[in-house]
């Protein structure tokens, strides 16, 4: 047998195109879509309801998270208690969630366990009551925990950031109050409810291990016309209005650090520069490695960590830049951050820098499609956008193909930084 030379890596592999298993589509007898990847190995599924009934829905501050997290609370024939334990004796798990766009029910079970543990998640999604002590209680944790964080500079940094990005009345943008824990109350959530976990709001993603039996199952459950709604659900459009005064300042005397965020509105992963711009920022802040890691954090020492990013949202999307300093250092660290802006507009980025990120990002991609369940996830990332899984192909031949002169000329398409918003909240220095 020949003896493994240990001081030589093993040949790099540049990645040519990524072959991942499709999502398949079904309809229930209801026509709710059913999109299932079947690639388990393990008797073992994941199923996620996605709604659309995110912040970007909702009337008032908090419906749609307090909806989502009061679900598992009690309907009329369950209690809270007596939910948790029917989920927990088939060792099954059960989460939900709210995003700006969306809210999820999601059940990981074993599948000969998925006759006695969908039942269970039927009469959440169709039978939730809302009980008023659960209430109360879920309420006062909240707004306790909320006035903790609001002493947090990153925190207040992270909700101002978002307003002054879309505006003080886009959904997107508006902030959580205190007196918003004592306006919200059991019909505003019961009105929520009813309007939008309906079965023509309705998506379903199916992972792991999927047979025909699943699709059996949900029929029985979910396919009836017993919960859906003929309400038209199409959001209105809502415009953005971004902040005027691109310098902001919110002062706070007691802060041992400075938060500072960056950034702009821009756009989803729909537009043709999405994927060129998240190359772009890998390379900015994007991962351990990036300029603002390595000038800020590395070089200077002014902070533990720093990163940038490009967000995607169903009707809009943001790139920002992130990080909290001493605040003795905190303008030398702006200043830093928008040096490197300066460089990527100036000066072309070296073939060696530029090989390692896109090697990095193609090795984090390949990662990501790694199992059943994270390709859901990257279906569900594109099924959002009505995109096609060609997009995952254009990404690979992306980031292979970009150039440095590319970037270069993206870079002063969109960092420029009359264009920035700049927020710094801490002490006034």
């Amino acid at each position: 047998m020949q003896k493994l030379d240990r001081t030589m890596p093993p040949a790099f592999k540049t990645v040519e195109k990524i072959e991942m298993i499709h999502a398949t589509e079904k309809q229930l007898k209801n026509k709710i879509p059913v999109y299932s990847v079947n690639a388990g190995t393990q008797e073992l599924i994941k199923i996620e309801f996605l709604f659309s009934a995110g912040m970007y829905q909702q009337d008032i501050p908090l419906q749609a998270t307090t909806t989502s997290a009061m679900l598992e609370e009690g309907t009329s024939k369950m209690t809270a208690a007596e939910i948790a334990d029917a989920v927990d004796y088939y060792g099954a798990f059960l989460e939900v969630g709210v995003s700006q766009d969306h809210a999820s029910m999601v059940l990981y079970t074993l599948n000969k366990h998925l006759k006695s543990t969908l039942p269970v998640v039927e009469q959440l999604i169709k039978d939730s009551i809302f009980p008023q002590a659960e209430l109360d209680t879920h309420l006062q944790n909240k707004k306790q925990l909320f006035l903790v964080n609001n002493q947090k500079v990153a925190t207040l940094a992270r909700k101002r950031f978002s307003e002054l990005l879309f505006g003080g009345k886009h959904p997107y943008g508006i902030n959580v109050v205190e007196k918003d824990f004592d306006a919200i109350n059991i019909q505003h959530l019961k009105d929520f409810y009813l309007k939008y976990y309906r079965a023509n709001n309705c998506k379903i993603i199916l992972s792991g291990k999927v047979g025909e039996d699943v699709y059996t199952l949900l029929d029985e459950y979910f396919g009836g016309n017993d919960w859906t709604a003929t309400n038209d659900l199409s959001p209105s459009k809502i415009d953005i209005s971004s902040a005027s005064d691109r310098e902001q300042r919110i002062y706070k005397e007691d802060a041992l650090q400075s938060a500072i965020r960056i950034g702009k509105v821009m756009f989803n992963k729909t537009h043709p520069d999405y994927q060129p711009m998240l190359i772009l920022n890998t390379i900015f802040g994007g991962y351990f490695g990036s300029r603002l890691m390595s000038n800020i954090r590395e070089d200077k020492g002014y902070t533990y960590g720093i990163g940038s990013g490009m967000v995607s949202l169903k009707h809009s999307g943001y790139f920002f830049i992130s990080t909290e300093v001493g605040g003795d250092v905190c303008q030398k660290a702006v200043s830093e951050i928008y040096f490197e802006m300066s460089r990527l507009r100036t000066e072309l980025i070296h073939e060696e820098e530029l090989q390692l990120v896109k090697n990095y990002m193609l090795g984090t991609f390949l990662r990501g499609v790694d199992g059943p369940f994270a390709l859901a996830d990257k279906f569900k990332g594109i099924m959002e956008y009505n995109l096609g899984y060609d997009y995952f192909d254009k990404y690979v031949a992306t980031i292979r193909g970009i150039s440095a002169s590319m970037l270069l000329e993206l870079a002063n398409t969109y960092f420029n930084k009359d264009s920035m918003i700049e927020l710094i909240v801490g002490k006034k220095n």
